[in-house]
């Protein structure tokens, strides 16, 4: 009964749990997915053919709610849960919300090969616990850069000015400073870069004004709609990796209140914190 799982196989079986039109069995002996039809009974002496991984809709459906409850972007995520929540279709709402934002649609497709193969995993090391063999380990793929591979990002043109000032002044009204701080705002300034998705629209940018060795990034801002997907993690790296080649000896950046959760992109690129600032409005009553 003993087979070997290798990559050939696990995807036909993930293939086969996806479509449910027809029966079908694991031939241990061939190693191969069969379907009902082609099994020789005959030849079966109670272990040559075993049941596949169980997958049902109820199981579709529940990969499509944790994939919307976590997925980074909030524009997105709102969308997906009212598609998933609307009662009848939600299959098709969830692929139709998804065709809207190809780069969301990549992701989910990644994250649901991801998780199926994770599936097919875990019943195989079933199997080799009743074998008295180990199991093996799950290796999930990263798909953090699946993204990013789908942009491109470039050195900026007199026309990303107006579209880069159109998202600036949309980021102040949805954070608004505290009264009288007006952050400085700079772009294209000494150093700046700007992301576009693959069809050449204006999707996020960064700017930096540089002052003797030292460069202020001024902002690092990402339209609502490409959030969450890694842009402004991959504009800053490429900001540093730049700054790097210039003679910059240290990078300074603000974090406003609402984007704290950047803090961690800072540091896993080593930036260090080197002032925390508070502001306490007060209200006069006249």
């Amino acid at each position: 009964m003993r087979f070997e799982l290798t990559e050939a196989l696990i995807d036909d079986i993930v293939f086969t749990m996806e479509n449910q039109e027809w029966i079908s069995y694991l031939d241990t002996r061939e190693g191969m997915v069969v379907s009902e039809e082609d099994t020789d009974p005959e030849d079966d002496d109670g272990d040559r053919y075993i049941d596949l991984p169980d997958w049902d809709s109820s199981d579709g459906f529940n990969l499509m709610e944790q994939f919307a409850a976590g997925f980074k972007n909030k524009v997105i995520r709102t969308k997906l849960s009212a598609a998933l929540n609307r009662g009848r279709g939600v299959f098709r709402a969830f692929k139709d919300t998804l065709s809207e934002h190809p780069e969301a649609e990549k992701l989910w497709y990644a994250y649901k090969d991801r998780e199926m193969k994770r599936a097919v995993i875990r019943w195989y090391n079933i199997l080799r616990e009743e074998w008295g063999l180990e199991s093996i380990g799950e290796e999930p793929e990263e798909t953090e850069d699946l993204v990013q591979e789908d942009f491109r990002f470039r050195e900026p043109v007199p026309e990303d000015a107006e579209r880069a000032a159109e998202l600036h002044k949309l980021c102040l009204d949805e954070c608004p400073p505290p009264s009288g701080a007006i952050p400085r705002w700079s772009f294209p300034g000494q150093l700046a870069l700007v992301a576009e998705t693959g069809g050449g629209d204006f999707a996020a940018y960064v700017g930096g004004a540089v002052t003797g060795k030292s460069l202020e990034i001024t902002a690092l801002e990402v339209l609502p709609e490409y959030r969450g997907l890694g842009i402004g993690e991959a504009l800053l790296g490429r900001l540093v990796d730049m700054a790097e080649t210039s003679g910059v000896s240290e990078i300074l950046i603000d974090v406003p209140q609402g984007a704290e959760g950047f803090s961690r992109v800072l540091l896993r690129e080593s930036f260090t914190p080197v002032r925390t600032k508070y502001c306490k409005k007060i209200l006069h009553i006249e």
